[in-house]
């Protein structure tokens, strides 16, 4: 969408200071606990949005539903028949030496048969208008309520601007969360479960459970008795838990089944959920398919479980595993963007043009000594979007689109998602946690 074709910013921009403070009034911080330490910053907002005309956003919508119904059908097979595994589609020591793997949840199906209820779909768009996804992320997205609460309040300050451009509502996204959570829950209350104030997403989690009705609860408000979750209320009294929306890494969901020293787990969850019992959104396991080595293979998935074309494509990928990837990576490292799977929030994202001839030497041997542990891309050179610096003048930045899509009944996407800016001019790490802020993303009804 041309930038010209925008009406009426200049109130927003205007005013992009006290939107910023709004939003910190709000709550609407993001915080990192790292060596130790606890640090809340400021996520800042850029008023000028991302635009996606009607059109353009009904392919992308096609593609991504798709895409995640791929990632549903392989995750009811790897944690069944493996069917994939059996055709030799996927190599079967790459599955099982995937870090989010859980032989646990083995044979364990969700109720309604679900897995990924919330999928966050990483997303550029190439100079030439072609969107490429990055990364799947099928285990506890985040980042909904940034937008969801930033169109409220410029909704508030210049409400003409949104009708001018003819911008879907983005307020949808309580319901269609709330209807992914119904359409799996074993009967009894919904509940959004976090760790607490301390995790980076706090502000969501609240906000969320606010939005949707769902009891906000900490691991010391649930107990599970005769394979049955209850919720226990302030008064003591206990309520049946038939949905578990977890904010919790899967390794410290459950200190009876995975890592028993963690404290920020519930007791017997597992157990009551293999019993069928309560349904965990998003189901345990899901890590093996958020996986950036098994991200090569997505595509190869669509055409396995759907018998479809794929709509969408990765970026240029090659995993280090296979002979003839390795020997490409090795000759091409210094072109190449690699990324350690088991990173996440920007970290272990390596471009091979920044590093000096003794550290490309470096990262050779540990790709030839770990060839597992790594993937590499060709870098996407994306697009930058029109925005506003610090003091107020136009500019440009990178920007990544985390799309979402949410499936109960049916796998539907929202009309909104969440755009991501590089802070600094000319970088292309755009994530949160490395110091870049976020834009409303303007879906257009026509």
């Amino acid at each position: 969408m041309p930038d010209t074709l925008l009406h009426g910013l200049q109130p927003l921009i205007e005013r992009r200071q006290s939107i910023n403070e709004d939003l910190a009034r709000d709550g609407v911080r993001f915080g990192i606990y790292k060596n130790g330490q606890f640090h809340e910053q400021i996520f800042p907002y850029d008023p000028v949005p991302r635009v996606i005309g009607a059109d353009e956003f009904d392919l992308l919508a096609r593609g991504l539903a798709q895409r995640v119904r791929a990632l549903n059908a392989f995750l009811r097979d790897i944690y069944s028949d493996k069917q994939i595994v059996r055709d030799r589609v996927i190599p079967e020591d790459f599955i099982y030496s995937s870090s989010g793997y859980l032989p646990q949840i083995n044979e364990v199906m969700p109720p309604a048969g679900v897995y990924a209820h919330i999928a966050g779909e990483d997303l550029v768009q190439a100079e030439d208008g072609t969107w490429v996804v990055l990364e799947d992320n099928l285990r506890i997205p985040s980042g909904a309520s940034y937008p969801l609460i930033a169109r409220g309040i410029t909704r508030r300050i210049a409400p003409e601007v949104y009708a001018a451009n003819h911008v879907r509502d983005n307020r949808d996204y309580p319901d269609l969360l709330s209807e992914a959570m119904d359409f799996c829950s074993c009967g009894g209350i919904p509940v959004i479960l976090t760790p607490g104030r301390y995790n980076a997403a706090f502000f969501e989690h609240s906000y969320l459970a606010e939005l949707t009705g769902a009891a906000l609860a900490q691991p010391s408000d649930l107990v599970v008795d005769d394979n049955q979750l209850f919720f226990v209320d302030y008064a003591g009294e206990k309520h049946k838990v038939g949905v578990v929306y977890r904010r919790i890494s899967d390794e410290y969901l459950d200190p009876f089944c995975f890592n028993p020293d963690s404290v920020i787990g519930v007791p017997n969850l597992i157990s009551a959920y293999r019993a069928g019992n309560v349904a965990i959104v998003n189901a345990p396991g899901n890590g093996v398919a958020d996986d950036k080595g098994i991200y090569y293979f997505v595509p190869a998935m669509v055409s396995y479980y759907l018998g479809e074309q794929p709509l969408l494509q990765n970026a240029p990928t090659y995993l280090p595993l296979f002979d003839r990837d390795r020997a490409y990576v090795l000759e091409h490292l210094d072109s190449l963007v690699v990324k350690d799977v088991a990173e996440a929030g920007g970290y272990g994202v390596v471009f091979g043009d920044t590093l000096t001839r003794d550290q490309l030497a470096d990262l050779r041997d540990k790709i030839k000594a770990e060839p597992r542990r790594f993937i590499a891309q060709e870098v996407v050179r994306f697009r930058d979007l029109p925005s506003v610096d610090a003091a107020g003048n136009p500019c440009r930045r990178m920007a990544d689109l985390r799309a979402f899509v949410l499936t109960g009944e049916d796998t539907r996407v929202w009309a909104s998602g969440l755009t991501r800016y590089a802070n600094e001019p000319g970088s292309m790490v755009v994530n949160s946690s490395q110091g870049g802020g976020f834009k409303d993303t303007w879906v257009l009804s026509r």
